[in-house]
């Protein structure tokens, strides 16, 4: 299994950034897929996850009507489309994946939302 974030950046704040994941290993399009997050001294936290077909969607509270999950079953990317970007939202964003009971993790890609 791997996982490879890009997209990530600096942008000012209110500005927007899209994150991509691309998977490469299994079956993408059995599995569920999530973006989580981690902040220096914070723990890592789930943002946002997708179903397997795309179909149900489920964020953090201090991100709904900002972020979207999305993904393309036939590229084998998952994508996290983030608006309204707030200070608070700078952190090191991975994409995730459980298979078989074993977590996979990308290498994490930087977010930082400064002026």
């Amino acid at each position: 299994v791997q996982l490879v974030e890009s997209g990530g950046g600096l942008v000012q704040p209110g500005g927007s950034l899209r994150l991509s994941c691309a998977a490469s290993g299994f079956t993408f399009r059995a599995y569920d897929m999530s973006w989580y997050r981690q902040a220096p001294g914070k723990e890592r936290e789930l943002v946002a996850g997708i179903s397997s077909n795309g179909r149900m969607t489920n964020y953090a509270n201090s991100v709904k009507g900002r972020f979207t999950i999305s993904r393309d079953n036939g590229r084998n990317t998952v994508y996290l489309q983030m608006n309204s970007l707030k200070p608070e939202d700078t952190a090191v964003y991975y994409c995730y994946v459980k298979k078989y009971s074993i977590d996979y993790w990308g290498q994490g890609t930087q977010v930082t939302v400064s002026s």
